[in-house]
């Protein structure tokens, strides 16, 4: 007898995106403010292909990456600070919004769909981002690393991004490029979508992540909603 999967929603009400590597392609200026911080420090720079690789997993997976030391190092954090710092200031020098992603927010809105964002990076940092971009008034939530007390992939964020929102997990998508991404959704109720067009590293095996479903294309995510979502039987 064929069963059906009611723990499914019979809408999306609420889509929510990871930042670096699935909502925006910041890996451009990150890449700049590594390669500035090693030439600073008499290192070699890097090419932007090896550095995008890292980029969703912070300043701390870049400074190793540059630098090739732990946070055990002694000068690891000076490194980090210099990082940042130069960062802060080149925050939307060459950062895009992925193709497609305009069109889709578009989509959502006249579908009135609400979306926002949850991300670990640092409010202090996710704000200006969000600003310089032009989406801060038009995110009807931004939860960053350091708005509640965990971060992903604690599912913390994103319920709290929810409860902001005043939508049910359950009627909330999340998209990531990243394993703890789909862990934190998964672990929050939401149906999650990995995003292959972000920053998914050689090594990384997605098809693992247990997500609901893989774009690879912001485009793709309307009609992933209106096949796997909508369409499913309610009893």
């Amino acid at each position: 007898m064929e069963t059906t999967d009611v723990s499914r929603p019979r809408q999306v009400r609420l889509v929510l995106f990871d930042l670096d590597g699935t909502f925006a392609d910041t890996a451009p200026d990150l890449a700049f403010a590594l390669n500035r911080t090693l030439v600073a420090n008499d290192r070699p720079q890097l090419p932007l292909e090896t550095i995008r690789l890292q980029v969703s997993h912070g300043a701390v997976a870049l400074i190793m990456l540059g630098f090739g030391i732990g946070p055990d190092h002694p000068r690891f954090d000076t490194y980090r600070e210099q990082l940042l710092g130069v960062y802060q200031q080149h925050l939307a020098r060459e950062t895009t919004l992925f193709p497609g992603m305009e069109e889709l927010l578009e989509q959502l809105e006249q579908r009135n769909i609400a979306w926002g964002i949850v991300t670990n990076k640092p409010g202090w940092l996710t704000e200006p981002l969000m600003q310089q971009l032009g989406f801060s008034d038009r995110a009807v939530v931004i939860v960053s690393g350091d708005t509640t007390d965990y971060r992903k992939p604690h599912p913390m964020p994103i319920i709290h991004a929810c409860g902001l929102a005043r939508c049910d997990p359950a009627e909330t998508l999340y998209i990531g490029d990243a394993r703890r991404d789909i862990e934190a959704g998964n672990s929050a109720g939401n149906t999650t979508l990995t995003a292959l067009f972000g920053y998914i590293g050689i090594e990384d095996n997605p098809e693992e992540w247990g997500a609901d479903g893989a774009i690879e294309h912001p485009s793709e995510v309307l009609d992933w909603i209106d096949r796997e979502i909508a369409d499913t039987p309610t009893f």
